[in-house]
């Protein structure tokens, strides 16, 4: 598989946040996209994820199935963790398992990948956020999808579990998958391009000349 994002422009309220965006992302690598905050990485993200319209663009996922809707191939981590307080780690982890379909480990293999072996059966209003973060990682392993789209995803993770992560993503790369990653801070994902959205912000129209009297 591949990605091919051509021509992608975003438009946030009046603000058109980046255009003429165009990059082709081949299976077994990862795309690191930086910028400064506002520039349009999370926005970029939920475009490529179908939760979000461009404004102008197209993308497809050549190899799939359906490569112009391609949705069943993706998992998007957003900046929410999207768990249920009240149910245990492994329910949560559980129930998305059953949504995605296509399952891939078992809910004690991944979460024992991430690191909250034993914590199965603890609600998840009782974990620390760098917990919660690591059960919402572990989405990513309990169901198969090819290309994973992260938002800063070592957000509240600690050093060990950044290095836990990062190994979890190159073995995803190694084996052929894709993997769209916004982030302010270093990432080791294996073979990896670069992609400052920035240089896609649209110029500013220079102010009309001021009319004298």
């Amino acid at each position: 598989m591949r990605l091919v994002v051509e021509n992608l422009a975003c438009r946030r309220g009046v603000r058109l946040l980046f255009a003429g965006l165009g990059f082709t992302l081949e299976a077994g690598r990862a795309l690191i996209v930086t910028g400064p905050n506002g520039t349009g990485k999370s926005s970029m993200l939920r475009l490529i994820a179908g939760l979000a319209r461009p404004e102008a663009g197209r993308m497809r996922l050549e190899g799939a199935p359906e490569p112009e809707d391609f949705a069943e191939e993706v998992h998007y981590l957003g900046h929410l963790d999207a768990h249920k307080g009240a149910l245990s780690a492994q329910e949560n982890l559980a129930f998305w398992r059953d949504m995605l379909g296509r399952p891939a480990l078992t809910v004690a293999q991944a979460m024992e990948a991430v690191g909250l072996g034993g914590l199965e059966r603890l609600p998840v209003a009782v974990l620390s956020a760098g917990q919660k973060r690591r059960l919402a990682l572990a989405r990513l392993l309990v169901a198969e999808r090819p290309l994973w789209l992260l938002d800063e995803p070592t957000t509240a993770l600690d050093v060990t579990a950044q290095a836990r992560f990062a190994e979890l993503a190159r073995a995803h790369v190694e084996a052929g998958g894709l993997i769209v990653a916004a982030t302010h801070a270093p990432l080791d994902f294996g073979p990896s391009d670069a992609l400052d959205i920035s240089a896609w912000r649209p110029a500013r129209a220079a102010p009309e000349p001021a009319v004298s009297a």
